[in-house]
């Protein structure tokens, strides 16, 4: 049993992961407090904004919070479009070379300013538009509405970016009665990145898996999905995989995307519901469209030209372990950029990861593969939805078990656990040394 220690607990927007966090320290001796008491071992397990940062430094030996200070590398997607560029430049052989889309960096205002942006920063995107038949999504970087998708749009040409940014312009004068889910104020927006559009994703008809006892359907739909994993840092460096992992579906099944004119004399458009599998997106629909990866074991693979191929757990084994070494190899380009990452010995963190699979038939090696698309911290795990809480409540239990015991232990016993093994349904994907306090 771990020594005595208070915390501080604090999440005033989360109350679920208050409520988590919590039970999950029941078994510890543990004084709760309101501030920090410099008499006794001090955890903070609470929102990055309620932390006392300082603490970390001041009082390393015996003070822990769940997150590091810095790691903007990660939870940023024009940091993390970065690092995975600059390390695999260096490592040409690295897995991460073909694990994430395509990203470009945009800062703009106004809509008339792409003009100049073509023959200059977005040179090579207008190269791409110009002369190959692909699709691209534009993301805001707004920290909360990227988050909740608004802002997300679809296109495949110059003149399409250019009309999105004037309905931009356009959605700031209009009546917020009559805004979309996606709408935008252009006036908050100024930071975007455009990402390639990943084809051929892996799809699923999530009613095969029926809730609340429903019968399945007679014929089944593909519906694209993204998997939400789970990933815990801990020190200064270990990094595990909750192999309990989500799949969040859209709502409407999939097709290519496609301009569609809905309205007459509007321009076309597209409609985002097949493409978009963002839970924040779909509150409507409770949790219909989430379900646990292995739940789909059984399941038919509605991409792809083979006939009636189901899903395995040799499939759920391999995209987990293809998950655990992209992520290794990720956190590893963070650590080579120490100004936006720097793991401390008296922190750990939880974080979503957000996966897209891509289906690659004609890839009998590696079938399924994943492709990284975002770390989010503080996930919102609300959206997981009561069915599932069972998990949140086992990985916050874990996260106990390896972030906050062996630091207020006086042993450590965590040295027999190597890389690729899997406890309290944490698969270590990473352990590396990269500072200590004296």
């Amino acid at each position: 049993m771990p020594s005595s220690f208070s915390a501080i607990v604090d999440w005033p927007n989360a109350p679920l992961t208050d409520k988590l966090v919590r039970n999950a320290l029941k078994p510890f001796d543990t004084r709760y407090l309101d501030k920090s008491d410099a008499d006794t071992p001090l955890l903070q397990w609470s929102s990055y904004d309620c932390i006392n940062h300082e603490l970390l430094l001041t009082r390393p030996k015996d003070v822990l919070a769940s997150s590091y200070i810095f790691r903007k590398a990660l939870i940023r997607k024009h940091f993390l479009s970065r690092i995975i560029h600059s390390y695999c430049t260096k490592n040409p052989d690295s897995v991460l070379k073909h694990a994430a889309p395509l990203t470009f960096e945009l800062e703009i205002s106004f809509a008339d300013e792409l003009d100049e942006m073509w023959t200059d920063e977005l040179w090579e995107l207008g190269d791409r538009l110009d002369n190959d038949d692909t699709w691209w999504i534009l993301k805001p970087l707004v920290i909360g509405m990227a988050d909740r998708g608004m802002g997300i749009r679809l296109f495949d040409s110059k003149d399409r970016l250019q009309q999105i940014f004037e309905e931009f312009e356009e959605d700031e004068d209009a009546d917020e009665e009559y805004a979309s889910d996606t709408a935008v104020v252009t006036s908050q927006l100024r930071h975007f990145v455009i990402q390639e559009y990943l084809p051929d994703p892996m799809l699923f008809d999530p009613r095969e898996i029926p809730l609340d006892d429903f019968p399945k359907p007679s014929s089944l739909q593909g519906h694209k999905f993204h998997l939400r994993v789970y990933c815990v840092a801990t020190g200064a460096l270990k990094v595990y995989v909750y192999d309990r992992i989500l799949a969040l579906f859209a709502s409407v099944p999939y097709g290519k995307p496609r301009l569609e004119i809905t309205e007459p004399e509007e321009p076309p458009s597209i409609n985002l519901q097949p493409h978009l599998t963002n839970t924040s997106l779909q509150s409507h629909r409770g949790e219909e469209g989430v379900r646990l990866l292995n739940e789909l074991i059984g399941c038919q693979v509605l991409s792809g030209d083979q006939d009636e191929q189901t899903f395995t757990e040799e499939d759920l084994a391999s995209i987990t372990h293809q998950i655990g070494d992209v992520l290794a190899e990720t956190f590893k380009a963070g650590l080579e950029n120490p100004i936006y990452f720097q793991p401390i010995p008296n922190a750990f963190e939880l974080y979503g990861v957000d996966f897209l699979v891509m289906h690659q038939p004609q890839d009998a090696s590696n079938t399924f593969a994943v492709k990284l698309l975002e770390i989010n911290a503080e996930p919102a795990v609300e959206l997981t939805g009561p069915r599932l809480t069972w998990i949140l409540e086992d990985l916050f239990t874990s996260i106990a078990q390896v972030g906050v015991k062996p630091f207020f232990e006086s042993e450590e016993d965590e040295k027999e656990w190597p890389v690729g093994e899997t406890r309290y349904h944490l698969f270590k994907c990473l352990s590396t040394s990269t500072r200590q306090w004296d």
